[in-house]
């Protein structure tokens, strides 16, 4: 008997020969995808789904190509049974996702294989299944053998009984599944290991079952992803602790400089450095260009370095710090801001009301310069309230609150708690100066005053206090500050909040203003939030997609060929008789 090949991929185990890898199993994979795959977006839609030679490589080869001996079944099966993919975005996951979809349906030798995406949502997981859709509806051979149900985003092999199904973002969706591949997209977004635990458990059935999990670093607020990221890691460095898991992980070290660029792979570094380690496609279907547009916004955005770090270089970033760039702030507050010569204006309003005795903040968010209501920009005019007895409990801010009272940026009230009458008085000489289109609050801390300024004429909209909802006004108010268009005259009391604020970040990137996180107060960042609110407007794109003829490069035979995979004797012969070259 010949030498046994063993995988260098797999782990180190005492039985000489138990880990091997079968080239043909692996050429199977990869030739499945470049002869019968295309792509489907941007410029290289509908050409040949050509492998870059780290995915074919690092990922394909080894995924598909690692073998192992199975004493139930008394056969070679694939050693893996999840595999923890892990890259900065728009590397290709997805698209390699919806790929191996097809692969697991028609070319995996599995009858009556089912093959599902999951996701948080069903809209997430349709994303796979759309392009895998496109990719059977670009080829002539998968168009004839594959039947698409696409009102149950469902695609069906007649042949072998087999389907591959999108299915809703929650483990009761997965109960009564017997998997036989499963594409878990984007990780980071799911909120606890339920649904991941419910596909898995569903693998007892299958002869060589695999889920392929891809999905960008986040941050570290996502716990259930840090914790798998944190586990494949130590798998990569010792496989032995989970000899069933495949690890592609491409992280930039936490103490690179994230604004240097790097360098491309070289002999010195095979998987090249910085921003070229994270993002292995840099050179090749991803343009360096967009990340470096990305990493000027960056350099001006606290938010936007974070976001950078973490879904650019594949960093796992702890959001501790304050949000605000209190030099950029004080840049924007140059300009003096005169109410006089802002009446008749439109505006926007934000309000933060506090339940007893505390803060309570009005901004008006003015389109324009303090002079120029046609210019770029924004233009903010804040007022703030505080009962007395709040003002003598903080004995080491007493001295600035007597300073702004005297100044008239604060209104210090008389009595335990807040006084809504003088808000609502003041609130209604704003009314009759400016022409304010709406107000913006917090539904969950309204109070009467709300529905006395509605009777009075003033339309008011709930503005959630959730991150999906205030993430655009965060990112607006950031922008502006950029920008150098966010002129609020260097009011002090809106400056201290501003100085107070951390965010909260979803493990998406989502954010929004954290009054929990926050050390003191950010009633009037919480008030100018809830004014952008009412500004923002969606944006949407589309792709193109083209055809792309196969029977031009290769036969119909051949192609045919490539449905039936390696057959078991082919696989001992392979382990057993390796060939001699």
């Amino acid at each position: 008997m010949s030498e046994i090949i063993r995988s260098p991929f797999g782990p180190i185990d005492p039985r000489e020969g138990f880990f091997f890898y079968d080239d043909k199993r692996a050429t199977h994979a990869v030739d499945f995808i470049e002869k019968l795959i295309v792509h489907t977006k941007g410029r290289h839609a509908g050409a040949p789904f050509i492998l870059d030679e780290w995915q074919k490589n690092e990922i394909v080869r080894p995924l598909f190509g690692t073998m192992m001996f199975d004493d139930q079944y008394a056969e070679y099966v694939r050693q893996y049974r999840i595999a923890w993919l892990e890259m900065a975005r728009k590397n290709g996951k997805s698209e390699l996702l919806s790929a191996f979809a097809l692969l697991g349906l028609v070319g995996d030798g599995e009858e009556s294989a089912e093959v599902y995406s999951v996701a948080v949502d069903r809209d997430q997981a349709g994303l796979v299944y759309n392009t895998a859709k496109r990719m059977v509806e670009l080829n002539p051979i998968l168009n004839k053998r594959l039947e698409i149900i696409d009102s149950k985003k469902r695609i069906v092999d007649r042949k072998t009984n087999s389907f591959y199904q999108v299915l809703p973002g929650d483990a009761a969706g997965a109960l009564g599944t017997n998997p036989s591949m499963v594409l878990f997209d984007e990780v980071l977004t799911q909120k606890d290991r339920h649904l991941w635990d419910s596909m898995r458990q569903g693998f007892g059935t299958r002869r060589q079952p695999i889920m392929i999990a891809a999905t960008t670093a986040a941050y570290r607020t996502a716990a259930f992803a840090l914790e798998e990221h944190e586990h494949s890691l130590r798998v990569r460095e010792d496989q032995n602790l989970d000899p069933a898991r495949f690890v592609f992980a491409r992280n930039v070290p936490d103490d690179w400089d994230w604004k240097d660029e790097g360098s491309p792979p070289s002999d010195e570094h095979p998987k090249g450095t910085g921003w070229y380690l994270a993002n292995p496609a840099l050179g090749s279907f991803l343009n360096i260009n967009n990340l470096r547009a990305e990493a000027m916004e960056a350099a001006e955005k606290p938010t936007a370095q974070n976001a950078f770090r973490v879904f650019r270089l594949n960093q796992w970033v702890s959001q501790a710090n304050r949000w605000l760039d209190m030099h950029l702030w004080d840049e924007n507050g140059s300009a003096k801001v005169d109410r006089n010569r802002l009446k008749g204006r439109p505006c926007y309003a934000g309000i933060d009301l506090a339940a007893t005795g505390d803060f309570n903040a009005w901004v008006l968010l003015f389109p324009g310069t303090p002079t120029d209501p046609d210019a770029d920009g924004w233009t903010v005019v804040p007022h703030f309230w505080v009962p007395r007895p709040a003002v003598e409990k903080r004995s080491n801010m007493k001295s600035h609150f007597e300073v702004w009272e005297r100044e008239g940026f604060l209104s210090v009230t008389e009595g335990p708690t807040t006084d809504f009458k003088a808000i609502f008085r003041h609130i209604a000489k704003d009314a009759e100066d400016f022409r304010i289109r709406f107000f913006g609050y917090d539904p969950w801390n309204a109070t009467q005053l709300v529905s006395e300024l509605e009777e009075q004429g003033l339309t008011a909209v709930k503005v959630p206090q959730s991150a999906a909802r205030l993430n655009d006004p965060s990112k607006a108010i950031e922008s502006a500050l950029a920008g150098r268009e966010l002129h609020h005259g260097g009011h002090p009391v809106l400056r201290w909040m501003a100085d107070n604020v951390e965010l909260d970040v979803t493990g998406d990137g989502l954010v929004k203003p954290s009054k929990a996180k926050s050390g003191e107060k950010i009633d009037g960042i919480a008030a100018l939030a809830n004014a952008f609110f009412l500004t923002a407007l969606p944006a949407e794109e589309e792709a193109h997609v083209t055809f792309f003829n196969f029977n031009e490069q290769y036969s119909e035979a051949e192609l045919e060929a490539l449905l039936t995979p390696v057959s078991r004797q082919e696989q001992r012969e392979a382990y057993f008789f390796p060939d001699d070259d």
